[in-house]
This record gives C-alpha cells, structure tokens and sequence, in this order.
C-alpha cells in the first residue's frame, strides 16, 4: 500500500472562493519516501496580506506559475490509486477535490489524518499542531507554512506513527468507507458532503422533520462532520446519531453573523437537544408609566412581551441599584420610583433627594420633566452604530445594527449611501429580537475591531 502525504497552501479557508497557491506531495510506501512533487500555482485570486506574511507566498511569486488545470494531471496520477494523508486532512482533501473537479477529475480515495493517528498513537501531548507536535517528538520542521516543508514533515511523522502502531489503529482507521464511518445511520453521505465550507447555522432534524439541534459554525461542511468523528459508544451519543434524520443549513456571510442567527434560533425553536443559551435572555426590565395624578413612575418588572424597558437587567437588584443611582442624579422621588415602603420618602434614606411628588406638591409637569431627563440620560449611554463586514458577494457588505444599545437587526447592504440614514438602514435590515448574549457578542466584536464600525451621535 502506499500513501500521498499531501500539503497545499492557499489564499482562503474554503475551497469554494478561495484558490491553491502550492501543492507538496510526498509518496510513501510506509517505510521510506519514494517520490516527492512540489509547485506553485497560479490562483488567479489575490493573496491576502496575512496569508503572504503567515506563508511567505506573495501574489508576485505566483505570477508566473502554472495554472492548476496545468499541473491537476500530475496531481491526480499522484493521489489516486494511493490513500490521501494530511495533517488535517479534510482541509487538504476537500481543496483538491474541489479543484480536480473544476478539471475533470475524479478524486474519490481513502483518507488518513495525522492530527486524529497522533492523538491515536501518540496520546497526552500538549498540542497536535503540526509544528508543536513536530517539535514535541522531535521531527524537524524547516521551512514551515510552506507546502514543501509541512508535506517533509508530515511524511517523517507519518513514517513515525506506522512504527508505533502496535494497535493497528491505521488499518482500523482505512476500514470499510472511510468517509461515512462516523455518519447518523439515517443521514445519506451525499448531504454531509455538500455542506459548504462557509460560516452558518445548521440544523439537526428527526423523522418527522422537527429540529432537534441548532449549531453555528466557521466551516459548515467540517463542523458538522465534527459532530460524528469521534462517535463515542455511549448510548446519548448513539440515541442522539439515530434521532438524526436530516441535516439543512443557512449560510451566514461572518462568523458573527452565525452566532447571532444561532442564538435566536435556539429561542425560536427550542430544540431537544440544546442545552446552553437558555439563561441569557434579560429578566429585568426599567419601565416608565403616568399614574392617576399624572406623575411619571419607574418600575422595575420581569420583562413584558407587549411593552419595550427603556432598560434591561439580569438581576432585578441590578435594577433597583440603577434606580438608586437616577434618584440622587435627577432629584426623583423614591416612592415613585417603588423603592419607598411608606406612603412618603419621609422616612426613606433617599428622602434628601425628594421635592414633594409622592405627596403631590411638586408640580406635575417640572417632576415629569426631570423623569425624562433621567431616561435620557439612560439612553444617551446606549450607543448606536453599524458593524461592517464582508458579505456574501463581492458587491455587497454584511451589516449588524445596533441602536441605543440595543441590537436591532443584520442583513447585506449593496449601497453604502443607505448608511447616513439610521432610520432607512433599519427597514433594509431583517429585525431580530434583542438579548444579553447577542448584545455581549456584538459589543465585543465592535472592541476588538473598531475599524469596522460606524458610530452615530
């Protein structure tokens, strides 16, 4: 038997955008290297500046190189009667599948990872990165990111893992169809291969066709197969395989947008087998209402579905201590703010702050003003801006919003003029109801990446 170790680079994480800039291949027949292959190739797509730092690969470097249609002939004589070996081998299977397919050829051989053989056969390391694990058990590794030196490399390991395996765990790993070994026994093969590898939400569904489980992901296509690689024998593990039936997807154009869309859906269809993210949605909310005499009031409740909380909180004790901090800014009256026992804020330990509302000599209209003037104040803290990011064409631009703190809604944006009006960008977008976990992911991301945010005054 023998073995392609392969290595490639590329510009992109997913073979349906993005193009191979290197191919290694190393023949092995387990023993000993009898042949080894390397080029660079013309992607016809531009590098990005990350990936020419992180490779060294650089778009002048592969100005001149061949197409791959040029060399896929070679290639696919050197990987097809032989089992396909990478570290990380979907990755590298699926890229050249893909391209091979754009040409005219068929690749359909037996894969072998050597992240899932060295976790087999060499358990307990601190790391199974390539250039970690190399350096862990010895192997050099010169020339790393590129295909030449990673494909040497992982030929050394893989002649290291055939000398260690006293369990047969390769043969046992190249048993039946390789690809469909860990599948649901009801789910076809077909479904799972055609995932795209793109950032989305899928969706686990029962006989019946009910949603049983909802999942984002970076890469559809490897995080669902994710799922049954490492198909324990457990009987949940084995009840929750048998339950799936079917498998539908969304595709998202960020990462970020995933995980919104998977939170929401997790709320919306209450699936059986998700357990996380039950617990974020705010408890709390601060309301404002005009009582018999025509005074404002503040309140704080459980979160009403018919009315909008000028405010949120988990805890109602994150409320009331909010509360507390508007009383003594603005002058209010504690027990029209329900935090006096009494009938008055005589006895109350905020009644300083107290000008005579609750006993009806403050007039009306001067109290209600400075309950707006609190709520303002509230409001102003929340900001309101747009995160910008890569759509899902070229001509298009994803578009979270969030305003006066709170996360309103996303969707694709063509036309950037369509940003100088808060108002029309919101009808543009697809409304999604607002939560503590939402808020914190888009808050979050706006920290870390401030060059993609608009922020309006």
């Amino acid at each position: 038997m023998q073995y392609a170790i392969v290595d490639i680079e590329t510009t992109g994480s997913y073979a349906a955008a993005n193009g191979i800039t290197e191919v290694a291949v190393v023949v092995h027949d387990g023993m000993r290297v009898l042949h080894t292959y390397e080029t660079l190739v013309n992607p016809h797509k531009e590098i990005p500046y990350f990936i020419q730092k992180l490779t060294g690969i650089s778009n002048e470097m592969v100005a001149d190189a061949p197409d791959f249609e040029e060399v896929a002939g070679e290639i696919y004589n050197l990987l097809k009667d032989k089992v396909f070996v990478a570290h990380n081998v979907n990755f590298d299977y699926s890229f050249l599948k893909h391209q091979l397919a754009e040409v005219g050829y068929e690749l359909n051989t037996k894969k072998l990872c050597t992240v899932r053989l060295s976790r087999k056969i060499l358990p307990g390391l601190k790391s199974y990165s390539l250039g970690k694990l190399c350096h862990q058990v010895g192997i050099p590794l010169t020339n790393a990111h590129r295909a030449g030196g990673d494909a040497t490399a992982t030929a050394e390991l893989f002649g290291m893992l055939v000398a260690k395996d006293l369990k047969g765990e390769i043969q046992n790993m190249l048993k039946g169809r390789n690809k469909e070994q860990y599948l649901p026994p009801n789910v076809p093969a077909e479904q799972v291969e055609k995932l795209p590898m793109m950032p989305g939400v899928y969706y686990f569904h029962n006989a019946k066709g009910k949603v049983i489980y909802v999942g984002k992901a970076v890469n559809l296509n490897k995080r669902v197969k994710s799922h049954f690689s490492n198909n324990k024998p457990s009987r949940q593990k084995q009840d929750f395989l048998k339950e799936i039936h079917k498998i539908t997807y969304t595709e998202c154009a960020t990462d970020l947008m995933a995980q919104i869309l998977e939170s929401t859906e997790i709320r919306r269809l209450w699936p059986s087998h998700n357990r996380s993210q039950r617990g974020y949605i705010p408890r709390f909310g601060l309301y404002v209402y005009e009582d018999q005499n025509g005074y404002k009031r503040i309140a704080i409740e459980k979160n009403k579905n018919v009315f909008k909380p000028v405010y949120t909180f988990n805890t109602i004790i994150e409320g009331h201590n909010r509360v507390r901090e508007l009383i003594q800014e603005f002058g209010l009256c504690a027990r029209l703010c329900n935090l006096a026992r009494t009938d008055d804020c005589s006895d109350s330990m905020y009644a300083e702050y107290c000008e005579g509302a609750c006993l009806g000599s403050e007039d009306v209209e001067k109290y209600n003003t400075k309950i707006d003037a609190a709520v303002q104040y509230l409001q102003e803290q929340l900001p309101t801006f747009v995160l910008l990011d890569k759509g899902m064409g070229r001509k298009e631009q994803s578009c979270i919003l969030v305003k006066q703190g709170s996360f309103s809604g996303m969707g694709y944006i063509k036309n950037e003029n369509v940003l100088e009006d808060i108002d029309e960008l919101e009808k543009t977008l697809e409304p999604f109801q607002d939560n503590d976990y939402i808020r914190n992911l888009v808050f979050k991301h706006a920290n870390d990446f401030p060059e993609k945010c608009i922020s309006y005054e």
